[in-house]
């Protein structure tokens, strides 16, 4: 279910039918219940008083208030992480980028951009910022995709990504930093531009 959610197989505001999940799945309602109560406190679901369950939405306001949290826990992460860098980690993250490169399918480019990103914060040293990371991107990558097109493409977003690297190589701690901020903060400007693109409503 976390998969089909993080994938939109199930939709954001979609309505959770516990029966039809069931049957969908081929399992009983028990492990259904346990499944939407898990979901739920990742918030990946919510509930409704009267309403039930539904798959969680997101307006444009809380995606460019979850996109400043991510710049938060990223880029103390990448500060901690960058000191510790070594050549094992560079080669990994070049490895990552030259299968980016290679890729043409564009639900690829979101897992190679998380194993990217992933490999630069993992020598932070710290596993609960880690999987915060991890949570807030997954979350939250599937209603980002509503309202950015796959068209965006990946050149602009791997230039930045080698940018990137190179000062991380370097253990150029400021400019690791200055460059993913601006990275993450070029989403959050085609999110301001979308929502200027959208019909007000009266």
């Amino acid at each position: 279910m976390r998969h089909d959610i993080l994938n939109g197989v199930l939709p954001p505001g979609l309505q959770i039918r516990q029966e039809a999940l069931a049957d969908q799945y081929g399992v009983s309602r028990v492990p259904v219940r346990e499944a939407l109560r898990q979901l739920e406190a990742e918030g990946l679901v919510a509930s409704e008083l009267h309403r039930g369950a539904f798959v969680s939405s997101r307006s444009l306001e809380e995606l460019e208030e979850m996109l400043d949290i991510r710049i938060a826990l990223e880029v103390r992460a990448l500060k901690l992480a960058v000191p510790n860098m070594t050549p094992a980690v560079v080669a990994e993250a070049e490895a990552v980028l030259a299968q980016y490169d290679g890729s043409e399918n564009p639900e690829e480019w979101r897992d190679l951009n998380m194993r990217f990103h992933m490999t630069l914060y993992r020598p932070c040293g710290r596993q609960r910022l880690l999987k915060m990371i991890e949570d807030t991107v997954l979350a939250n990558h599937r209603f980002l995709r509503t309202y950015i097109s796959v068209t965006v493409g990946r050149a602009g977003p791997q230039a930045d990504h080698h940018r990137i690297l190179q000062a991380c190589a370097a253990h150029d701690v400021n400019r690791a930093v200055r460059l993913l901020e601006a990275h993450i903060e070029k989403t959050r400007d085609r999110l301001r531009r979308k929502e200027q693109e959208l019909p007000r409503r009266n």
